[in-house]
């Protein structure tokens, strides 16, 4: 299972409180000091956030639990999308005072891309003022995270009622609704648990809550709300609560063992979504949300529609490749079938090619303990592996490849590029190796060679930040960094080809002997209704039948000669002829081809590359398209107009001007939020620094707006927002893909890449 969240939501905190809790740990880092377990690269412990995911292996009460912990980052996001590809269940995070993200719809998405059900929500920082559960829950469902989520606990702010009316924040206890009992913690973390009675008019005089506690005259209807609304997914406990007597103290003598398999039924099919909460800060509630995971998140078991026998053939998926000075090359795996025995051969179905595999190691972040043998379902990681990289299958010998490939982990689109300058011409040589090997350990780091320039796509400003210290640190290699530069596009063109232009055969020379190479190609603009396919960079690659065509790196043999064709198309698609941009938005169909029988296969790359790219030329320049972000950006009231100014001087189109409460991406939303209907809101009442802070006249001056605006113009823009603000100012970005540019913008571009 997966910690998956918006950045600085307490992902590594509640890690750190998870391992600490099951006494891995003798005592919790702190992400500000740098010393936690999962963030152990220098730059992270540096910078106070997780770049790479970390996976550990937790033992709970019975369960054994394979932990990753992810990045927050929208820069890399690659690290979630290769742990959401391997993962049963989540344990998603909000930050209590902030509500949903952007990030966290970013992370909610992926999870969805790879089929992960079974999510659990954790309103992380109840003990922050403003902190409100009630406004996390609305969150939730103004965002359209889920139609019903459900509340299994309720925050105690404090034992002491005074608190509640000075508006302390904090956060004392838990009631956890499906045990029906309080957890209460002390200052040192430590926790007593005490079961709640079973007869309402006692529950009015418990010694657990003084007399006038705000907390007590809610538990009740939320317990009741809990049944009732759970049991619109179950008949066995409708029925159940049916035959109960129409008393106040009825649902509350509704045994744990009655609920539980229906909420973990339910959660399994993603009809409900749990609800818990807490402060993973000061380990409130992290044991009850190791409970939950245990009892909720599916097995691996639970996952297929028919498990694999102990006997089974051996299948697994690389899901990430990582570089070690001392081990060399790690490759994490996740086991379908069979089990993983040390000292063994196995057989890379996507590349095919052998890998002899020398250690299987647990790995517990930075420590690694050696292991015999990695059992189905289990995460783990080989020692040994040279040629395997992220997504790839890995099976016990060549005939079992025959059986096809696990689905694969598709790299999100660079955004921004920036060109490498090694020192001199003797480190030229190592900066290249560099990387290379980097490429390999993070797939959303692209690397190509323009017009004798290197040339390091990324996923923002920030990744080749970390892209440039990770090659110093790491690899140890001399060059410079050049400006960052935003990656644009050009569309495919639409002249049409004169009759004398349509390209003829590639003439060549193998051994001294003349041949010629033919590749026929349909190609034309994908329509706006089309999408394109994203291990193509955006583009549609069709073979003779019509069906979709992998890239060259995943044939399994790379003698086919439409792995060849595939090599040349990819070769051509990464330069256009006219701009030296990646072209997008193509389809291309490769009608047929033709190339003497002893002649070799690789004659069709440079032949296919050849005439595809004569096509280009002769379908004349496309249009050209910049990456744009959705922008959210929340001022105080007197900087608004500033703040609008700014964005509109720098090619920003404005959506909506609203609440700061309202995410980036419901600026333009026009669909509404799910019903509460069937949904138990908490009253506000429960967070009591949050309905304090409400009221106040600080909260209601907040104002947000909400933009699109070109990723080009808005690299600096923590600078600027901090300065036009007065240091008040707050903003969130998303991806919102690619667009057209107009024609004074794209002579611009041109101009700036030297091509006008």
């Amino acid at each position: 299972m997966a910690l998956v969240a918006h950045i600085d939501s307490g992902k590594t905190t509640l890690t750190e409180s998870i391992l600490l809790k099951s006494s891995y740990l003798v005592e919790a880092g702190s992400v500000d000091t740098g010393s936690t377990t999962t963030d152990f690269l220098p730059a992270e412990r540096e910078r106070g956030i997780t770049i790479q995911s970390a996976s550990i292996p937790v033992k709970w009460k019975d369960w054994t639990f394979n932990l990753i912990d992810t990045p927050g980052h929208a820069d890399f996001g690659m690290e979630v999308e290769s742990a959401s590809r391997v993962i049963d269940g989540a344990v998603v995070l909000i930050d209590s005072v902030e509500g949903v993200e952007a990030q966290t719809k970013g992370v909610w998405r992926q999870l969805d891309r790879y089929g992960v059900r079974s999510r659990i929500m954790f309103l992380n920082k109840l003990d922050r003022a403003g902190a409100s559960f009630r406004s996390s829950m609305l969150s939730l469902l103004a965002h359209r995270l889920h139609p019903k989520p459900m509340a299994l606990t309720l925050p105690i702010a404090s034992f002491d009622s005074a608190d509640y009316g000075r508006a302390e924040p904090g956060i004392q206890g838990l009631v956890d609704l499906v045990r029906w009992e309080v957890w209460k913690w002390d200052s040192e973390g430590k926790h007593t648990r005490y079961p709640l009675p079973v007869d309402a008019d006692e529950l009015e005089h418990t010694d657990i809550f003084p007399p006038d506690h705000p907390v007590v005259p809610h538990l009740i209807e939320a317990r009741t709300s809990l049944l009732d609304n759970l049991s619109m997914f179950s008949e066995d406990l409708m029925e159940s609560l049916l035959s109960l007597p129409s008393t106040p103290s009825a649902y509350l003598t509704v045994s744990p063992e009655q609920i539980m398999p229906e909420l973990r039924a339910a959660t399994l099919r993603n009809d409900i979504l749990p609800v818990l909460c807490g402060s993973a800060f000061k380990h409130v509630g992290t044991d009850l949300v190791m409970d939950y995971v245990g009892e909720l998140l599916p097995s691996p078991t639970d996952t297929v529609e028919v498990v694999p026998k102990a006997n089974a053939p051996l299948r697994m998926l690389a899901w990430k490749v990582v570089w070690d000075k001392r081990k060399g090359w790690m490759t994490f795996v996740r086991v379908y079938s069979g089990t993983m025995k040390q000292q063994t051969k196995i057989y890379n179905a996507t590349r095919g090619q052998r890998e002899i595999v020398s250690k299987l190691v647990l790995l517990y972040a930075a420590r690694h303990e050696e292991v015999d043998t990695l059992p189905y379902g289990s995460v783990g990681v080989i020692i040994g592996c040279k040629f395997t990289r992220t997504g790839d299958t890995l099976v016990a010998s060549m005939n079992d490849a025959l059986d096809g490939s696990l689905p694969n982990i598709v790299p999100p689109p660079a955004v921004v590029s920036a060109s490498i300058i090694p020192q001199s011409h003797a480190d030229m040589q190592s900066v290249q190796d560099a990387l290379t090997s980097l490429s390999r350990t993070d797939p959303s780091v692209r690397i190509e060679s323009q017009e004798g320039q290197l040339l390091v796509h990324g996923m923002g400003s920030l990744h080749l930040e970390i892209v440039e210290s990770r090659l110093r640190d790491e690899w140890n290699v001399q060059f410079e960094f050049g400006r960052r530069r935003v990656g644009y596009r050009e569309g495919c063109g639409v002249q049409a080809i004169a009759e004398g232009d349509v390209p003829g055969p590639w003439q060549t020379q193998i051994a001294g002997k003349p041949i010629d190479v033919s590749v026929d190609f349909d190609i034309r603009p994908l329509e706006e209704e089309e999408k394109g396919d994203p291990l193509w960079d955006g583009n549609v690659v069709l073979d003779k039948t019509g069906k979709l065509l992998p890239p060259p790196d995943s044939f399994a043999n790379q003698l086919d000669p439409m792995a060849n064709v595939a090599h040349g198309i990819s070769n051509t698609l990464s330069s256009s002829p006219h701009s030296a941009l990646p072209l997008s938005r193509v389809r291309i169909q490769v009608k047929g081809y033709r190339y003497p029988v002893q002649a070799p296969t690789s004659v069709l790359a440079g032949g296919s590359a050849v005439i595809l790219r004569q096509y280009f030329r002769a379908l004349g320049m496309g249009p050209l398209m910049e990456p744009y972000i959705r922008l959210k950006v929340a001022v105080n009231e007197e900087t608004l107009g500033k703040a609008v100014k700014d964005l509109t001087e720098h090619g920003g189109e404005l959506l909506d001007l609203a609440t700061s409460s309202t995410g980036v991406s419901e600026g333009d939303q026009e669909v509404g939020p799910y019903p509460e209907d069937g949904v138990y809101i908490p009253p506000a009442e429960l967070s009591p620094s949050a309905s304090y802070l409400k009221g106040s006249a600080t909260a209601s001056m907040r104002r947000a707006v909400h933009a699109y605006a070109p990723l080009s113009q808005m690299l600096d823009y923590s600078n600027r927002l901090r300065a036009l603000s007065g240091g008040h100012g707050i903003f969130e970005m998303e991806n919102a893909g690619f667009r057209q540019v107009s024609e004074s913008r794209r002579l611009e571009i041109l101009r700036e890449l030297g091509r006008a």
